[in-house]
């Protein structure tokens, strides 16, 4: 199963269950494989969890403690929100399920169920048309491969860890604009993980000596306080006029 998921592009989920043990058991599935994930253990805390970060998927309960799953993503879903929501609840009657999928869900699963099937269903959800971009990146001679989660520099290959991957691939999508520090937080880290005050710099210079030495040149710039910038400045120089 492990190898399956890692050839997906790394997801941040956020998982609406109040059962502790339950949450705790698919995060560690799905950071296991690489991917980010957030626990709210109420309606409340998800919606304060969706203004801070930006998610790919959503992992949602339907009795939770402050009201009812289903009126609260219908309410979501008038307001605008178009992520990929999975429904996971002990609820398995068929009226139970047509009104779930009614309210905004992209589908269903009834508790108990296998860690496996949930991770699975969620790839399925985000593979389907629309849900994600273009697989193949590439700027200033750099390819990234978001389904492998390889890249290359002029055909030569980078051998990079996760978070180094990751932080590629965010600075790619925004290539010429600065990546704030703050996205690149939530992107590369859970909202439980500690974070030392240099860990964002600390990889980025693993990722910059990497890149140099592929003959990649130093193309990521530091905005000090700010963020990173991915730009060959020569090249962006030699296309002027």
């Amino acid at each position: 199963m492990g190898n399956d998921l890692q050839q997906d592009s790394p997801m941040r989920v956020l998982i609406v269950e109040d059962s502790e043990r339950l949450a705790g058991l698919v995060a560690d599935v799905l950071k296991r494989d690489g991917h980010a994930c957030d626990v709210a253990g109420t309606l409340s805390d998800a919606e304060v969890a969706l203004r801070v970060a930006d998610y790919d998927a959503v992992l949602l309960d339907l009795g939770l403690p402050d009201g009812d799953g289903v009126a609260w993503l219908k309410a979501q879903r008038r307001a605008g929100f178009d992520r990929a929501v999975l429904m996971l609840t002990a609820r398995g009657a068929l009226d139970d399920r047509i009104i779930g999928l009614d309210a905004g869900a992209d589908d269903y699963l009834v508790k108990p169920a296998a860690m496996d099937e949930i991770s699975a269903r969620l790839r399925a959800l985000l593979r389907r048309p629309g849900r994600r971009m273009n697989p193949i990146l590439e700027v200033y001679g750099l390819q990234f491969d978001t389904a492998s989660r390889r890249a290359t520099f002029k055909h030569q290959p980078l051998d990079l860890s996760r978070l180094e991957a990751n932080l590629l691939e965010l600075l790619m999508r925004g290539a010429g604009s600065v990546v704030l520090r703050q996205k690149i937080e939530t992107v590369l880290y859970d909202f439980d993980d500690e974070i030392s005050p240099n860990a964002i710099d600390a990889v980025a210079s693993r990722l910059r000596r990497r890149l140099k030495a592929c003959g990649a040149g130093d193309c990521i710039h530091t905005l000090r306080g700010l963020g990173y910038l991915l730009e060959d400045r020569l090249q962006t120089q030699a296309a002027q006029p």
